[in-house]
């Protein structure tokens, strides 16, 4: 399992070309890099300069992946440039970037997601699954169709299409997507932070996942208990509340050559995760008693580590200057240490 980075959030790249950002990523002591929309490092599609980046990729030994755009359509109009790249067509943008992906890139494993985050909205209207204008069982069903419709189109390219596990959707929905269109089509992009904002226990959502998942975004999360029921800020792997030897040992059980890679975040935002809101709850028809209970354990285990000094508080921990390399060092640190652990266990030694 290597270990690699997300190129839209690594430091810097705003300001960098594709080929910085990999160079920047192998300084870092990454394997690889995994640019979250071919749009990143090309707004026009243009082949040459895929065929360029994956030759830069292959002569620093590092793995290449990229991804599309949203696949709800209940989303599409906040993707102007996909429908400009089909001609007016969103789902023929879609299949474009496809087409680029594979025939440019030579890559497979394509991201994508089901909803956009609006921080500029309040509380839980900031994510799509709480949208009063589109339920969303309407917006799952719109998503399922719209896959259904890309499907043929990835057979052909033998790419997969990897759902993200974003904030506004469940492990047991986007498991449902997949098996619904097809894993011959269809995987999934486990954010093991995201699960944490559905009310789902990290370890239990990647055994549910595992099976499907493709792709990654590794990141940990520090918990605390609040009124409406816990709030969540990002933070570096080993830092936060994850059993990463939980998380990994999943993921190792069905893919042991899986491209784990680290997003990095600032601890900036503090989403609402309303476990003691009946309002809330009632949009999670799937949730699990047992999970949620785990959860507030977590929030616990992790402030008794912040009384004795182990940790820094959340509000200590909010405090601090971000700074991104560091979260990538002390991430891919903590998960190299974590996967040595899980290589032991499930290879014993020969004796």
């Amino acid at each position: 399992m290597k270990i690699g980075v997300d190129g839209r959030k690594i430091p810097g790249a705003a300001n960098h070309t594709p080929l910085e950002i990999l160079d920047h990523a192998k300084a870092l002591g990454m394997e690889g890099v995994y640019f979250r929309t071919v749009l990143d490092i090309t707004p026009t599609l243009d082949r040459g300069v895929l065929r360029e980046v994956r030759r830069h990729a292959d002569a620093l030994g590092l793995y290449l992946q990229m991804g599309l755009a949203k696949v709800n359509p209940y989303a599409a109009a906040e993707a102007p440039e996909v429908r400009v790249l089909g001609e007016g067509d969103y789902t023929r943008g879609i299949v474009r970037l496809m087409e680029a992906c594979r025939e440019g890139a030579d890559c497979g494993e394509l991201w994508a997601a089901c909803g956009n985050y609006k921080p500029n909205l309040p509380g839980y209207y900031a994510n799509d699954r709480f949208r009063t204008d589109a339920p969303w069982p309407d917006q799952l069903a719109a998503i399922e169709k719209f896959l259904h419709q890309l499907a043929p189109a990835a057979r052909d390219l033998d790419v997969h299409i990897n759902i993200e596990t974003h904030e506004e959707i469940t492990t047991n929905e986007v498991v449902r997507l997949v098996e619904s269109v097809g894993p011959d089509v269809l995987g999934i992009t486990l954010d093991t932070a995201n699960v944490l904002a559905r009310g789902e226990d990290p370890v239990a959502a990647a055994r549910r996942a595992a099976p499907y998942v493709r792709a990654t975004h590794l990141r940990d999360s520090v918990l605390a208990i609040t009124d409406f029921g816990l709030a969540r800020s990002f933070s570096p792997c080993g830092l936060g509340v994850i059993d990463w030897d939980g998380v990994l040992g999943a993921l190792w059980e069905h893919s042991p050559d899986l491209w784990a890679s680290i997003e990095p975040a600032a601890p900036t935002m503090q989403m609402p995760i309303g476990l003691s809101d009946d309002a809330w709850s009632a949009l999670h028809p799937d949730l699990d008693p047992d999970e949620v209970a785990a959860l507030f354990r977590l929030a616990r285990d992790y402030d008794a580590r912040a009384q004795r000094g182990e940790v820094p508080t959340i509000e200590e921990f909010r405090a601090q200057p971000y700074d991104g390399e560091d979260f990538i060092r002390r991430s891919a640190e903590h998960l190299r240490s974590a996967l040595v652990r899980v290589e032991r266990r499930a290879v014993p030694a020969q004796g």
